[in-house]
């Protein structure tokens, strides 16, 4: 089939009525819709817990969405958000068919698929013809499924040939990957969502469940086993107020902390040296380090009192199930990977993993940040692989019919170093799907100085009134969650299924289907035969994960996930497919080997102390603690910190802003927290606007007075488009996340000229 006849064989005659289970959507199929007045289930497609949803169908699709009481994530409950994921496709501003702009007006106008594929495909051969493998890169999401994440990789890589692709959950999860990867061999999340309900001592660090992940504060409530519940955070967050004790540290004092109680357990012997010796490997070099950390020293940093500090310490006294639980506080900081692996470290020594209500527990942000870790082909090679190991290489190849010589030997450059590259003329053309870097990127007006220096700019996405969308040469218009189907997956490694409940409005396309046309319109389709469907791609998944850590070759299709409520992987077939290569990987878990179809509860990982490095020991791992990029001084005076707003608030509100309901839940003006002594300080009045001032810029904000934020700190919401005006540009050296935590600003009457 001709191009101009797949792009029109998505917009021919409607069917009458959808299926309980989605038919999958190839080019050249109509998809299937559910019998009209019933109700079918699905995923929540807004952050990482991976709620179950009942969808209520009409005779148009979706008409309306109550949580599913069934699914074991949420058992009935659902937020804000979950409660409005149908409202927020029916917004005015979606997009309909592609956009040019054009080069002499700089206004974007209507085109067809047809050209704006053909466009796409001579800017990109273009751009390999003359710049190389270099001179072009993307930047995807962890908002579509796993299926539209592995195409795109597997596109741009093996397909295309160019070499540089990330995601935007470098900016919330890369730490947790690399941490997890470090320590244990593989990115490998040990929990199950019941340890919530199991622990004894829950330690959230860095961490606001009660607003960034409120059915799994739910979860928390339903421990009977009356937990203590210790919120260590620099902001007197909901959970911290929910929470048994408060500890309030000073801005990033918090891997000196953990290395102090880490310290405190070793010299009372509070450790389990039977799992220490047989389970892990450099506990007498970490205890050498850690004894140079004086309790004094830490109380100074952390502003804390010996009455605190000595309550963490007993937190992990012997017959306690202690569960420690992060996530952005920890995860956007300039040494992250090492907080990360302290607490891993305090839960390794004391044996507080692979049992009920233990581990050292990173909570996902976006909704499919953990598909991305594994399937985007972007730092890692699909499958959790290595670009660099010529095995993995090979069998890639093998598995997927590419030739060998169109996979890269070298991972891509970072989402930070992508754009400096772009900044330095080595990248002339970027593809952006599903995200919105004009808002969310750290440090002042980076992504405009970005626009400036491209050639070309695609953005591909469900609305064209993005701040990133009203910067591109060509806009692809995007069905968005409900509108496609594929899979996701979750915190807990929970496979779940997102269906199609709805038609995407205009000519908009999924991101699989768009991927596919941009195949065929670059010549490159044949090396993807096997990419039908969302639900061909996830049976090449299910080989690729064969003997990996991850391993779900025990799920056959969609239907199996969707009647389980969701699979945790690792999920292998007791009969394991035809492998066409050998690629059982050395020392694998008895754990991982025995769990068979039929098993679909709740499981967590490490329970037989074995791990996926090559002696199957934990590495405990650190490093001395090193001060901010940017700290406070006589001009800028104030650390400022970001996060979340509300529960009913999402990111950049690409989305969540369409929901008028939403929008009531949340702030009207942008607030600006502050303690009583700072406003005191400089002749602040509350309720009164401020100005707020870092060395990249300024805002306006209305000012709140309250003790939740310490004496030198101030708290911006992430949600509003002007407060990456003011973050500092810090990453981590192994992971490369921005540190949206901590900047240096400064705050003055709003009266006063600037």
């Amino acid at each position: 089939m001709d191009l101009p006849n797949l792009i029109r064989s998505h917009h021919g005659p409607q069917t009458e009525s959808l299926e309980r289970v989605q038919a999958p959507f190839g080019l050249g199929q109509v998809p299937r819709m559910v019998v009209p007045q019933s109700t079918t289930t699905t995923v929540c497609g807004f952050c990482s817990t991976g709620c179950g949803l009942n969808i209520h169908l009409g005779e148009q699709g979706a008409i309306n969405v109550t949580p599913d009481p069934t699914y074991p994530v949420n058992l009935g409950m659902a937020c804000p958000k979950g409660w409005e994921s149908i409202a927020v496709l029916d917004a005015p501003d979606r997009g309909t068919t592609p956009l040019w702009r054009d080069p002499t007006t700089g206004r974007q106008s209507p085109i067809g698929w047809i050209a704006a594929l053909e466009i796409m495909a001579d800017k990109f051969r273009y751009w390999s013809e003359v710049g190389g493998p270099e001179s072009a890169a993307f930047l995807s999401t962890g908002q579509i499924p796993t299926e539209e994440m592995f195409l795109l990789g597997s596109l741009w890589k093996f397909g295309l040939g160019f070499l540089h692709g990330d995601s935007n959950t470098r900016q919330c999860m890369a730490t947790s990957h690399v941490a997890y990867k470090q320590a244990f061999g593989f990115d490998a999340p040990p929990f199950s969502y019941d340890d919530f309900e199991e622990s004894d001592v829950l330690i959230f660090i860095g961490a606001n469940p009660c607003i960034a992940h409120p059915i799994l504060w739910e979860r928390v409530m339903k421990n009977k086993r009356h937990p203590e519940i210790l919120v260590i955070d620099p902001r007197r967050t909901e959970t911290a107020q929910a929470g048994s004790h408060h500890f309030q540290i000073a801005p990033k004092s918090d891997l000196t902390l953990l290395y102090t109680i880490l310290r405190n357990v070793i010299e009372r012997g509070w450790i389990d040296r039977t799992f220490v010796e047989a389970s892990t490997r450099g506990f007498g070099e970490l205890a050498e380090f850690v004894s140079s950390f004086s309790n004094q020293e830490a109380m100074d940093l952390a502003n804390l009192s010996e009455e605190e500090l000595e309550l963490l310490t007993q937190a992990f006294r012997p017959g306690r199930r202690v569960s420690c639980w992060w996530t952005m506080g920890v995860n956007q900081s300039h040494e992250a990977v090492r907080t990360a692996q302290a607490i891993i470290n305090l839960c390794l020594v004391t044996g507080n993993i692979g049992k009920p209500g233990t581990g050292p527990n990173s909570i996902t942000g976006q909704m499919n940040a953990m598909g991305s870790r594994l399937y985007s082909n972007t730092s890692g090679l699909v499958g959790g692989r290595d670009f660099q190991n010529p095995k993995h290489r090979q069998e890639v190849s093998t598995i997927m019919e590419i030739p060998l010589e169109r996979i890269p030997d070298r991972t891509s450059l970072a989402y930070d170093q992508i754009l400096d590259a772009v900044l330095d003329g080595k990248i002339r053309a970027l593809w952006v799907i599903a995200t919105n870097p004009a808002h969310s990127w750290i440090g002042s007006d980076t992504f405009r100085r970005v626009r400036e220096k491209l050639d070309f700019l695609v953005v591909q996405d469900m609305y064209h009134t993005s701040q990133t969308a009203q910067m591109a040469d060509l806009y692809l218009p995007a069905a968005g969650w409900g509108e496609k189907e594929g899979t996701q997956i979750n915190s807990e490694r929970r496979i779940g299924v997102s269906k199609r409940v709805r038609r995407p409005p205009g000519q908009a396309l999924s991101d699989f289907d768009i991927f596919r046309l941009v195949a065929k319109a670059t010549g490159c389709n044949h090396l993807f035969g096997r990419f039908t469907s969302p639900e061909s791609a996830f049976g090449l998944m299910c080989e690729l994960s064969a003997n990996q850590p991850h391993d779900f070759t025990g799920i056959v299709d969609y239907r199996q996930i969707d009647a389980a409520g969701g699979i945790q992987w690792p999920y292998p077939s007791k009969s394991p497919r035809p492998r066409t290569t050998e690629n059982v990987r050395e020392g694998l878990p008895q754990s991982l080997r025995s769990m068979v179809v039929g098993d679909e509860g709740h499981r967590r990982l490490f329970e037989d102390g074995k791990f996926f490095t090559s002696d199957g020991k934990a590495k405990l791992l650190f490093d001395p603690p090193r001060p901010p990029g940017e700290v406070p001084d006589e001009v800028y005076d104030l650390v400022l910190m970001t996060g979340r707003g509300s529960s009913a608030q999402w990111h950049t509100g690409t989305r969540t802003d369409k929901s008028a309901l939403l929008k009531s839940l949340s702030p009207q003006h942008l607030v600006l927290e502050m303690h009583p002594k700072d406003i005191e300080q400089r002749d602040l009045e509350a309720g009164r606007e401020v100005v707020v001032k870092s060395r990249r810029g300024q805002l306006v904000a209305l000012l709140l007075s309250t003790p939740n934020v310490g004496v030198g700190s101030v708290f911006l919401p992430m949600h509003d488009s002007r407060v990456n005006l003011l973050t500092f540009p810090s990453f981590d050296p192994h992971s490369r996340e921005p540190s949206y935590k901590h900047a240096a600003v400064s705050v003055e009457r709003g009266d006063v000229p600037s």
